[in-house]
């Protein structure tokens, strides 16, 4: 867990403590049983690798580090076929620590396993709970877990490797100032209600399972004697009667052996705060048992004289022998240490005051200084792209985990209007939903240099929102604020935490975006219609359109001025028109509908200019106005991937190729994660008639995701234009298969079948359209390619006349669809052509 290196002597330096040890002098677990010394016996490794390793030269000819294994791997120094071992760390408490590199990642990480031997079942128990503990939890103030396993009968678990000191060491020289108490207070707070809200009560903290790292951060360790509040493995909880934890730190029902909970860890909190300030325990007396007595019976010893009013106040609720008199949780704690702006408390004793007066004035002086000598720059770390990861759900309630889905789609849309900066969709961002890997790793797959987590809690019509802003690359948290609302006002409070978190990465907003800002600030929503809304969007995400659309209605009922479900409700339209559900000119009036109501209301809303630019393209068929519409929309919000995803199809329609892959590329860097936007690069491709580029793009979405239709179809085309007409019509099937056998699918296959001169198969899958037709809507377009491909023309014109009258989608894609080929020379067509009003 920690970075230990060891000075040539193999001595340890003070910034070079484990955290894993309950002290230098820790010669037994806290079981009682006797930890040999000695070097590294882990499973695996032999003492005579160890000390041969130890001897082996460095490339510059210098001997290596007693007890700093090679990097290179070695069937003999490999653990569990992934990690190589180099150095032990230290040993206490649940087991050993050992420095190791995971090969399969490349990097750094601290591996722990039980100490060699046989251990019995509340050992491995124990172990195990530590590991379902720590995985459970994913935050800056708590040390990553990695990996968990088994390795020839010993338990191990993988961790982050962190470079700094236990919060004892730091001690070591003496009690911290007030201003410093509070950052470091604030942030194992913030830990802990984390892990609280997990239902995680750590049991034992105290100073050596505080780590603050070289970069400031502070990172709670070892949840070895963790318990799982709610776990199902009732098995595993420890006895009742049984003590654990360190006596100075233990909360009075854990003196008494009784069952703790997160009001445990506020007192042992409150325990270590008081040391932090005054230099010395609480509680502290000559023995364990006295220690425990002091606990149950007495006042903690006094704090300094001058200590801040806010933190003797919080010690003091903290410390208090009955938990119904302490915080009712963690998140009441961090309440009392930042103040309104979301930062900690720096208050400091009145005879500060001039000492802060001469401060003041010479930080004046040096900055006017600075300021002349120095070019001017806005922030030391620049962001210019963001990403919202899924908000999580802290309501006691599992069911409103649409809730926290659907603020983090509004928040993310509040972000991306009102700042410059590069905002990634939510469609990406979800995939992260529960996944437990380091920022840094989820900055750099989404190429962003910050990112934006929290949470959201609802309590009957109140709702909370804590975001936090955290700079990837280095992990480092630059904003921390919790907002509170009636749920009517959860407009007002997505706008504020977005211009919040715009503000503190020095976007500054135009004209339009201020205007939108004050108009959305005082607007309020129906609390059950914006339910109804976030439902209907949860629907649509999973595509049930009929009962989004249900939803969606049900929402406009309940605040018909309530601009979102119109554009949601026609949205839902457009897919049913595109994928064949609707009848063209059943659905895009219906969209018109929709997404002109959606203006009435907000004309600044940059989907509904989106979705009516698409009416304008695929059923009014008036390009100038569709581009208009498509431009308005990406102003308002440049940085909304499914509007650039659009609008790319329009100019494909268009036949400016070009352009067309270029808009795809940028909604691709909006939206990275979404494969439908990648396999949509290869069909622009194919529109370019560049079948050899889309096919290998196909290919390699394939791999991807093996499991999307359209990726499927678009490959197909490919092969079906190369000539490699069964390796098409094997993709077709597939798509048929994924697609439960919808009529587009079944359509691509029809002409597949065609092409490749399979008359009888191609007849088939008309006659099976035809009859699909009687319950569902068939594209008469997709019929017209079928006849194309059989050499029928007079039936082909004839479909393609149906399609013209009905406004079918894909007939705008006419002037360069490499299937309609055969029908070009024919004058019908050209006119066809003419009266759609496609340019030349």
């Amino acid at each position: 867990m920690c970075l230990y290196p060891r000075t040539p002597a193999g001595t340890r330096t003070a910034r070079q403590q484990s955290h894993f040890l309950d002290r230098e002098a820790a010669a037994q677990d806290e079981d009682g049983v006797p930890v040999p010394s000695g070097v590294l016996d882990a499973p695996g490794w032999g003492r005579d690798d160890f000390i041969m390793a130890s001897r082996e030269k460095r490339p510059d000819g210098e001997g290596r580090s007693p007890g700093v294994m090679p990097t290179a791997p070695s069937a003999s120094r490999l653990y569990a076929e992934r990690y190589v071992v180099e150095e032990e760390l230290g040993r206490g408490g649940m087991g050993r620590v050992v420095r190791a590199r995971d090969l399969k990642l490349d990097r750094a990480v601290a591996l722990k396993f039980l100490p060699p031997g046989v251990h019995d079942e509340r050992q491995r128990m124990r172990f195990e709970q530590e590991a379902r503990a720590a995985g459970a939890l994913n935050h800056p103030n708590i040390v990553a877990v990695y990996d968990v396993g088994e390795h020839e009968g010993e338990p191990y678990i993988v961790t982050e490797l962190l470079e700094g000191k236990t919060l004892r060491a730091v001690l070591s020289d003496g009690p911290l100032a007030p201003a410093e108490v509070v950052d470091l207070a604030a942030q194992v707070a913030d830990g802990l209600v984390a892990a609280h809200a997990k239902g995680i009560v750590h049991r034992d903290l105290k100073p050596e399972n505080l780590f603050l790292t070289d970069g400031g951060r502070l990172k709670i360790l070892d949840f070895g004697i963790a318990k799982l509040l709610d776990s199902p493995r009732r098995d595993i909880r420890t006895e009742t009667g049984a003590i654990l934890g360190t006596p100075a730190y233990m909360s009075p029902e854990q003196v008494r052996g009784l069952a703790p909970d997160s009001r445990s860890d506020i007192f042992s909190f409150g325990a270590v705060l008081h040391e932090m300030l005054a230099g010395s325990p609480a509680f502290q007396r000559d023995t364990d048992v006295a220690t425990a007595c002091a606990i149950l019976n007495d006042a903690p010893s006094p704090l300094p004289a001058g200590t801040p009013a806010v933190l003797v106040h919080l010690i003091a609720c903290c410390l208090r022998k009955d938990p119904a008199d302490r915080y009712g949780n963690a998140r009441d704690m961090l309440r009392e240490l930042r103040g309104q702006d979301g930062h900690p408390r720096r208050r400091l004793p009145r005879n500060f005051s001039l000492f802060i007066a001469l401060a003041v004035a010479l930080l004046a002086g040096a900055t006017l200084f600075m300021k002349r000598m120095l070019p001017s720059s806005r922030t030391e770390l620049p962001i210019e792209s963001l990403a919202v990861l899924p908000l999580q759900n802290l309501s006691a309630d599992p069911a409103q985990e649409y809730l926290a889905d659907g603020m983090t789609e509004e928040l993310t849309s509040e972000l991306a209007q009102i700042s410059p900066l590069r905002v990634i969709s939510r469609t990406s961002v979800m995939q992260y939903k529960g996944a437990k890997r380091p920022l840094p790793q989820i900055a750099r797959e989404l190429n962003v240099d910050a990112v934006v987590e929290g949470s959201v809690q609802r309590s009957g019509d109140r709702v909370r929102i804590t975001a936090q802003l955290i700079y990837a690359p280095t992990d480092r948290h630059l904003w921390t604020r919790s907002y509170e609302r009636e749920l009517r006002d959860v407009l007002s409070l997505q706008n504020e935490v977005a211009q919040a978190i715009s503000k503190e990465v020095g976007s500054k907003l135009n004209s339009q975006q201020q205007t939108r800002l004050l108009a959305s600030a005082t607007r309020v929503v129906s609390p059950d219609a914006y339910e109804a809304y976030l439902r209907g969007s949860s629907h649509l995400d999973n595509g049930d359109l009929q009962k989004a659309n249900d939803y969606f209605t049900q929402a406009i009922k309940l605040d018909p001025n309530y601009a979102p479900p119109y554009v949601k409700l026609a949205t839902s339209y457009y897919f049913q028109a595109f994928f064949n559900m609707l009848p063209p000119n059943v659905a895009f009036p219906k969209m018109r509908d929709a997404a002109t109501k959606a203006l009435q209301r907000d004309e600044a809303l940059p989907e509904a200019h989106g979705v009516l630019a698409l009416v304008h393209l695929h059923f009014d068929w008036d390009w100038a106005e569709a581009e208009r519409e498509f431009k308005q929309a990406l102003q308002l919000n440049p940085n909304q991937s499914d509007i650039r995803h659009e609008y790319a199809h329009f100019l494909m329609a268009m036949g400016r190729m070009e352009e067309s892959v270029a808009e795809s590329n940028r909604a691709i860097l909006l939206d990275p994660m979404d494969t439908i936007l990648t396999a949509c690069v290869c069909w622009h491709r194919y529109s370019a008639r560049e079948y050899n580029v889309s096919m290998q793009q196909a290919l390699r979405s394939v791999q991807t995701d093996p499991n999307l239709d359209w990726t499927h179809i678009i490959l197909g085309w490919d092969y079906e234009q190369l000539g490699k007409f069964q390796e098409a019509i094997s993709e077709f099937q597939k798509a048929v298969a994924l697609s439960h056998g919808n009529s587009f699918s079944r359509a691509a296959l029809g002409h597949a079948f065609a092409a490749a001169g399979k008359r009888e198969e191609a007849l088939g899958i008309l006659a099976s359209l035809e009859k699909s037709s009687q319950h569902v809507y068939v594209s008469p377009f997709d019929i017209a390619l079928i006849h194309a491909a059989l050499g029928d023309k007079g039936k082909a014109f004839e479909w393609l006349q149906r399609a013209y009258e009905e406004r079918s989608t894909f007939l705008v894609y006419m002037k360069w669809e490499p299937r309609l080929d055969p029908l070009r020379s024919d004058p019908r067509f050209q006119q066809l052509q003419h009266q759609v009003g496609l340019p030349g």
